[in-house]
């Protein structure tokens, strides 16, 4: 696939199995700290930006509820 038909997140992956070849030990310390932690990047990097506005939303709702309905 050509680059100019290469989507971001496409070159995003590619960019980071090319990190993990180069830096392998690397990796395991990143996958540590991600699962202490989460990655908020890779949840919403998966997601179109209709489901996250949608869930943005969503929360934004419920904290005005609880503030509200205190």
């Amino acid at each position: 696939m050509s680059n100019e038909r290469e989507t971001p997140e496409m070159r995003r992956e590619k960019l980071r199995q090319e990190e993990i070849k180069r830096n392998p030990t690397g990796n395991v310390s990143d996958a540590f700290n991600r699962s202490e932690n989460g990655n908020l990047v890779d949840l919403v990097g998966g997601l179109s930006w209709k489901v996250t506005g949608v869930i943005l939303l969503i929360l934004i709702g419920f904290l005005a509820a609880f503030i509200f309905l205190r």
